[in-house]
């Protein structure tokens, strides 16, 4: 189970609707063993599928126990937020894996993903590796990769009083980071100052990236979202 599963997208939010396209920019690897049964060696299996993982450029990999490639810094002030350097530390992501956690890889498009997983069947780590994008890509990519799917596991959408929850823009948007640690208030703001030209999509998603632990929040298709808020596109 992954809580990847609840990312909010309009084209699976309103049953039957077939005016807005399928999600086509967002497929998330895991990688996660089982304490005493296959976690040997364990931090080599997980640099290297954190490299593997690089070869095939990610939006976005992160250690769930250290945070991303894009992650916040203890020693600076909160002024320091908005003009500190935006760029992703691979090496640091890599180097600071030292035990027990979850892995993951996220990507933009279906044959970066597919490429990725075709590296680790041959890499054969032994550990679990759990695929989270549409269900059709999901399948495609195992089979034709050779892997036979192990299982199935899929989220049954919002329910109750849904009404009152964020727009959609912010929902899609703050949805990215599964455990809730992006904060959809902070994601209006952010979309309100986009508006008004005081921050760039790419500058906005940088900032949210940090606040999400795993990694596994999509910043290619979050300055996308970010961009045609901005522009009013659908």
């Amino acid at each position: 189970m992954t809580n990847t599963l609840h990312r909010y997208s309009e084209h699976y939010a309103i049953e039957g609707r077939t005016d807005v396209a399928p999600v086509q920019d967002d497929y998330i690897v895991f990688a996660m063993s089982t304490r005493s049964l296959n976690d040997d060696d364990l931090v080599e299996k997980y640099r290297t599928f954190a490299r593997l993982a690089l070869r095939h450029h990610p939006v976005n990999v992160g250690d769930a126990t250290k945070g991303g490639v894009y992650r916040p810094q203890p020693h600076l002030n909160p002024l320091a937020h908005w003009k500190r350097d935006h760029r992703p530390d691979a090496d640091r992501l890599i180097n600071d894996i030292d035990g027990h956690t979850t892995m993951a890889a996220v990507f933009s498009t279906f044959e970066a993903m597919e490429a990725f997983v075709r590296d680790l069947r041959e890499a054969d780590l032994g550990v679990s590796i759990n695929i989270s994008a549409p269900m059709d890509a999901a399948r495609r990519c195992c089979q034709e990769v050779g892997i036979k799917r192990h299982s199935v596991e899929y989220s049954l959408g919002f329910q109750g009083r849904v009404e009152r929850l964020p727009d959609r823009a912010v929902l899609e948007i703050g949805t990215m980071c599964g455990h809730g640690m992006v904060s959809h208030h902070l994601v209006k703001k952010l979309l309100d100052w986009i508006k008004e030209g005081r921050r760039t999509p790419r500058e906005a998603t940088r900032y949210l990236a940090r606040f999400c632990i795993c990694g596994v929040f999509n910043t290619a298709r979050a300055e996308k979202l970010f961009e045609n808020a901005r522009t009013g596109a659908p």
